[in-house]
């Protein structure tokens, strides 16, 4: 069974350094996709726009500047509060964000004590995954006899096999 862990928040779209426009959002994080968080913007149409990157980067960008390219996340303080500033980049434009820094920090402690860092793998399952492709069952132990030929010269190629040693030439 997996976890789903939401927050509605109230981030601030920064248009200038004396403009800013509160934009209503979603922080997401899902046990089935441990390295991710989710954001989800609702900026009055249709449907939100979505962003996802990794935990990783958040939670670093908290305390210290992070990231570089698409997603760079840092702390600052703005009118006397702890906030945690988001640029975002894309090939439909840019956005700085502002959340409290509390309200992500606080939401982001609940993820990592759900899973914490360096166990992100377990949750994926995949030593699960892996073992049970991994293990022969009663019809690969048929297929692979299937596949042996019956009659085998002494140097191992197969007498009778297209192509082989004792196929008719044309």
């Amino acid at each position: 069974m997996h976890t789903v862990m939401e927050r509605e928040l109230e981030l601030n779209l920064v248009l200038s350094p004396e403009l800013s426009i509160p934009v209503p959002a979603r922080l997401t994080y899902r046990t089935d996709d441990p390295y991710a968080v989710h954001i989800a913007f609702h900026i009055g149409s249709d449907t939100p726009v979505k962003w996802n990157f990794a935990r990783e980067l958040l939670v670093e960008g908290v305390f210290r500047p992070s990231g570089e390219g698409d997603v760079r996340i840092w702390p600052t303080e703005a009118e006397g509060r702890s906030v945690v500033m988001m640029a975002l980049s894309s090939p439909d434009g840019e956005a700085l964000l502002e959340a409290s820094a509390a309200v992500v920090s606080a939401w982001l402690e609940r993820t990592l004590r759900v899973v914490p860092p360096g166990s992100e793998s377990e949750q994926l399952g995949m030593d699960d995954g892996l073992a049970e492709l991994l293990t022969p069952t009663a019809a690969d132990d048929l297929s692979l006899r299937e596949l042996r030929p019956a009659d085998e010269s002494q140097d191992g190629d197969a007498q009778g096999y297209p192509g082989g040693p004792g196929a008719p030439r044309r």
